[in-house]
């Protein structure tokens, strides 16, 4: 695999800086559940991050995964210890308060 290849394929990362580690919910929808493949089956959750612009953060998403890539969630639990989770899907809203950006992932 050449340079180029190899770097095609590196995971997009979302990254949660500063702040609480993100609360991570069940969600009640069905249709988040189509979107794991494999043998056995995943916890998948929604959490819900403030960001400043949440349609640049959905388009490194789509981009990514146009590219075949996945896209990775990087945050701090509880003790400060870097997490990952895989994202599954996105969606991002305007509020009063500014941008939010919903995550599905898969823990």
């Amino acid at each position: 695999m050449n340079e180029y290849e190899n770097h095609h394929l590196e995971s997009e990362y979302i990254t949660i800086v500063e702040g609480p580690p993100p609360e991570f919910v069940k969600f009640t929808e069905v249709w988040p559940l189509s979107l794991h493949d494999g043998p056995a089956p995943a916890t998948q959750a929604l959490c819900k991050l403030r960001t400043f612009n949440g349609e640049a953060m959905m388009e490194r998403c789509r981009r990514a995964w146009s590219e075949g890539r996945s896209v990775r969630l990087d945050y701090p639990n509880s003790n400060g210890d870097r997490m990952e989770a895989d994202i599954i899907a996105t969606r991002a809203e305007t509020i009063e308060q500014g941008d939010l950006l919903y995550l599905w992932v898969r823990l």
